[in-house]
């Protein structure tokens, strides 16, 4: 008898702390590209700010799907995202095959 190893869910208190983490970190990127925007190339920090922005609102996204109970299913197929991949993009609403597809 052989087993499947399943991927072992995120709980919604590490979500949260990943979510909170990737906030804090684009909240300080913003703060630094908004100081540096008189000194640095215009184009280049308002497309930076537009990145950060769309990340945030993504960010955003991600605590709603954590508060209705779809954190963490795929928006594209409806499986369930692998936690690894969450762990690298706790705010992503697609798993690989979906993501690719979109791109």
């Amino acid at each position: 008898m052989t087993t499947v190893a399943r991927s072992p869910k995120m709980t919604v208190h590490e979500a949260r702390q990943r979510l909170q983490h990737e906030r804090n970190s684009r909240l300080t990127q913003l703060s630094a590209i908004e100081d540096g925007a008189a000194l640095a190339d215009g184009d280049l920090a308002t497309a930076q700010t537009a990145a950060i922005r769309r990340v945030l609102t993504e960010i955003t996204a991600a605590e709603d799907r954590l508060t209705d109970g779809t954190y963490g299913t795929c928006q594209g197929c409806s499986t369930r995202i692998p936690v690894e991949r969450l762990e690298i993009l706790p705010y992503v609403r697609y798993c690989v095959s979906c993501q690719q597809r979109a791109t």
